[in-house]
């Protein structure tokens, strides 16, 4: 009997490079160790030079892969249209795009400001970081995914592109949330779905949503939170490194156009 390849065998991603946009970010660069674990050579895209330093050195010394460290500023089109010609002439070749990187709610004004106040400019830097960038990082990336025998496009998107805001979590804190993280993320589910009927079969291309993560929050805030959610805490960066595994690795070859929710069953209610 064929018992197939063994799931070591499938999980390996030796060869491949895999660009990680965001990934000097809290669960980007927990990502992309993770990828480099796999065996897959890395570029590392974010905003902060020192950031993306620290984090490629700490991923070679670790693994023992070759990483390519990018400086850019996903507001900037120029900038994103560059990313991928630069990761491809210095490869040769691309295999995997994980697009984390996203401008969330207190730097648009959501945590501290009324639906009334929020003002069209931090609407508009939501779409433009969170969902523009990853329009056209998907065109960029997209002919040398498609030659690839294992392309994967993985898009980060959260629970507030599922789901309404629960503001009962919010109540004994000044945090909320911004409108256009929430149609950013969701906006990215539909990206997703449309991408993934259109590349198919070349490319598979799949979003991870997550929930909260847990970063220094008021014990209020976290205690509201773990009490709506069924496995009763906030997540971690760990939580999403399988995940991402899974969608860049031939562990899924056969999932295109889902959205893995990994949330600890806040939206199973």
């Amino acid at each position: 009997m064929n018992l197939g390849r063994s799931i070591t065998e499938l999980s390996r991603m030796d060869g491949r490079v895999s660009l990680v946009v965001g990934g000097a970010g809290h669960i980007g660069s927990v990502a992309a160790s993770g990828l480099a674990e796999l065996g897959s050579n890395l570029a590392i895209v974010d905003i902060n030079e020192n950031r993306v330093r620290s984090i490629s050195d700490e991923i070679r010394k670790t693994h023992g892969v070759e990483v390519l460290e990018l400086v850019a500023d996903l507001e900037s089109e120029d900038d994103v249209r560059s990313i991928a010609p630069t990761v491809i002439q210095h490869y040769g070749r691309l295999d995997v795009l994980v697009h984390l990187a996203a401008i969330v709610n207190p730097e648009l004004g959501g945590w501290t400001t009324r639906f009334e106040d929020q003002s069209v400019t931090q609407w508009r830097r939501g779409i433009e970081i969170n969902l523009t960038s990853a329009f056209l990082l998907a065109q960029g990336c997209v002919e040398s995914l498609r030659r690839s025998p294992n392309g994967s496009m993985i898009f980060f998107g959260s629970t507030y592109g599922i789901v309404g805001p629960d503001w009962s979590i919010y109540e004994g804190t000044d945090m909320g949330n911004a409108a256009g993280y929430a149609a950013s993320k969701g906006g990215i589910i539909q990206l997703t779905r449309w991408l993934a009927t259109t590349l198919a079969p070349d490319v598979r291309v799949n979003t991870l949503s997550p929930g909260g993560v847990y970063r220094d929050h008021l014990e209020v805030f976290r205690n509201a939170y773990a009490n709506k959610t069924p496995l009763k805490r906030m997540a971690t960066e760990e939580d999403y490194k399988a995940g991402v595994a899974f969608l860049a690795s031939d562990m899924s070859r056969y999932v295109t156009g889902h959205n893995l929710v990994i949330d600890g069953g806040w939206t199973a209610w």
